[in-house]
């Protein structure tokens, strides 16, 4: 395992294009979930935080001494048994698109400036390939968090609205250093199924209710401006 100081091109394009609804899905986690005190069954796939129940899948964990993060699948304690489904697609994924972060059991992140940053980013990276609802991070011991994504059908899932639209894309844009804000916005459409247009210097698309959108890009590749047209206040 050799520490590394950035993410791989790999893992920036897979993961690029699920970063704006991939934010708002995680606020919207955010809202649903209590706060409050926690358990957690893994042998039955259950999480309760202040008395809400949510099934779900073992990601992986971290060792904040180290700074390394060891996947679901690849620990010994969890390997092999249902809670670390999401972690084996993540694998697959992994090994299918060169992905090394994805695909290998352990991942140095002691060589970032804020290995805690890291893998808050590569958790959320997992979340948006993955299309899942959410994550967590928990402190699971003094010295491991341990990181689940919720696998349970009563977690909402964030629809466009155009009124937060242009926060949303820029917030999504700016997650992931090294991305393409053409890939994001792009992504974003495409995940909610929003019939879009890519031009040289802009991606249009329509929302709901009549509005439209126009993401315009600077040389830089860069998002210059979000213009909406025909919103119902």
């Amino acid at each position: 395992m050799t520490a590394t100081t950035t993410f791989s091109d790999a893992f920036l394009r897979t993961t690029e294009r699920h970063a704006a609804w991939g934010a708002q899905q995680l606020e919207a986690f955010t809202e649903f979930m209590p706060t409050g005190p926690w358990t957690a069954d893994l042998d039955q796939r259950l999480y309760r935080q202040a008395g809400r129940d949510l099934r779900v899948s073992v990601l992986g964990s971290f060792d904040t001494t180290e700074g390394s993060w060891l996947w679901g699948w690849a620990n010994p304690g969890f390997g092999g048994t249902p809670v670390v489904g999401a972690a084996d697609e993540i694998r697959r994924l992994g090994e299918a698109h060169g992905v090394p972060e994805f695909r290998d059991d352990l991942v140095d992140l002691s060589g970032f400036d804020d290995p805690r940053f890291a893998v808050e980013t590569l958790a959320f990276g997992a979340m948006g390939a993955l299309g899942a609802a959410g994550y967590l991070g928990v402190q699971a011991s003094p010295e491991g968090r341990l990181y689940m994504v919720p696998d349970d059908p009563q977690v909402p899932r964030a629809v466009p609205d155009a009124l937060t639209l242009p926060r949303v894309l820029l917030t999504g844009t700016g997650l992931l250093g090294g991305s393409s804000a053409r890939a994001v916005v792009a992504g974003y459409f495409g995940h909610h199924g929003l019939t879009h247009r890519q031009e040289a210097d802009r991606i249009s698309a329509d929302l709901s209710g009549g509005a439209t959108v126009d993401v315009l890009f600077d040389s830089a590749d860069r998002v210059a401006s979000v213009e909406m047209k025909n919103v119902s206040p």
